[in-house]
């Protein structure tokens, strides 16, 4: 077999590989990331700041530890966020990020004290 006849099978074999796992993760076997969505950036967004507050336990360590300035820079960035999609977000969306913003900065202010 030649070094061509040789590639060939290699790239074959990749793509026998690639189509394999795509069949198996589309049978319920694999994990399907959620799809996403506006609700659930702002969540995620929410969920880190919290950790970073020391409201939620950090999952890597499994405990509750306060970083101020990382939870500052999310809540800044879900500031930014609200003003720069002001007027473009469904009603639902704006109640969830105002809230967000709403308890963070106040579990902010308490840590910070």
């Amino acid at each position: 077999m030649d070094k061509q006849d040789e590639k060939k099978k290699v790239d074959e074999s990749w793509k026998d590989s690639v189509e394999k796992e795509k069949s198996s993760d589309n049978k319920g076997g694999g994990f399907a990331p959620p799809e996403a969505d506006f609700n659930l950036f702002v969540t995620s967004m929410a969920l880190q700041a919290s950790i970073a507050l020391g409201i939620v336990a950090n999952p890597s360590t499994g405990k509750k530890e306060s970083n101020l300035s990382q939870a500052k820079f999310l809540i800044d960035t879900l500031a930014m966020l609200q003003e720069k999609t002001s007027g473009n977000l469904s009603e639902e969306e704006g109640r969830l990020l105002e809230n967000a913003l709403y308890e963070l900065r106040l579990q902010y202010v308490e840590n910070n004290k």
